[in-house]
């Protein structure tokens, strides 16, 4: 590792939490900012262009949600969202804004920081394409690409997932997948017939089982489902006649191949 330093921002109302997440932070070797409101966190993010942000869904100005956006506009900062409360929805909604993990309150911050170092491992979001400067487009993949290894692209009944590029295509068209639900696809697509568990999952999106000792929370296992619904709809999966994912009730998923 360098000497380079590593900034964190905090956006968090409550003076205790705020303190807290900031001394998680500070152990971890991060060079921490923080801020009250939503506006005040996205201009703190805007100025700083932190490695890593924490931030609350419940903020006095404005929301979570439409933080998380804001920030995704203008920023590739690892984004993890803290909140009290659980219900998938709110999950849905954060995944869908940009967050790259969500920890309900109360946290325990061994945890919290072992996950932040996990997520430090993913590649770093792209910002939006409205606020990024504009670059050639890429050369579009020929209808009969060159042959790759057989370890590098996964075929299944119409669902080609090439691993090096991070592309997948349903029937021939390109399918945009955030990262998480590309990991999850690859995981699942890599051991076909297979049941692989939601903890196993959750490890998957984690990058690699770094503690045993580390929890695997209810919310954990929630946010995998939200990932797998958003991956259906995306890839046009019905899970009541699924061409590729089954669901294994009250255990996980398993990748079937199909004709």
């Amino acid at each position: 590792m360098t000497d380079e330093v590593r900034t964190a921002v905090v956006i968090e109302d409550d003076p205790e939490i705020r303190e807290l997440l900031e001394t998680v932070l500070t152990q971890a070797g991060f060079e921490t900012r923080t801020a009250g409101t939503g506006l005040e966190g996205v201009e703190l993010v805007r100025t700083t262009d932190p490695l890593v942000t924490t931030l609350d869904v419940s903020l006095p100005d404005i929301d979570g949600f439409e933080v998380c956006r804001r920030i995704r506009g203008i920023s590739d900062t690892y984004v993890v969202m803290l909140t009290a409360r659980s219900e998938e929805i709110d999950t849905l909604i954060g995944l869908d804004a940009g967050a790259d993990d969500y920890q309900t309150k109360p946290f325990r911050p061994r945890e919290l920081r072992a996950r932040i170092e996990a997520i430090l491992r993913r590649p770093r979001r792209p910002v939006a394409a409205a606020t990024a400067p504009a670059a050639p487009a890429p050369a579009p993949v020929p209808a009969e690409p060159a042959p790759l290894a057989a370890d590098e692209v996964l075929v299944a009944d119409g669902l080609v997932i090439d691993l090096p590029a991070r592309i997948v295509r349903v029937d021939g068209e390109q399918v945009d997948l955030t990262r998480s639900e590309f990991d999850l696809l690859a995981a699942l697509a890599g051991s076909p017939g297979r049941v692989l568990p939601k903890n196993e999952l959750v490890r998957v999106l984690w990058g690699e089982a770094y503690d045993t000792g580390t929890l695997v929370t209810e919310a954990d296992r929630r946010s995998i489902e939200v990932h797998l619904a958003n991956l259906r709809r995306k890839i046009g999966e019905n899970p009541a006649r699924p061409r590729w994912i089954r669901t294994v009730r009250g255990v996980g998923y398993r990748f079937e191949r199909g004709s």
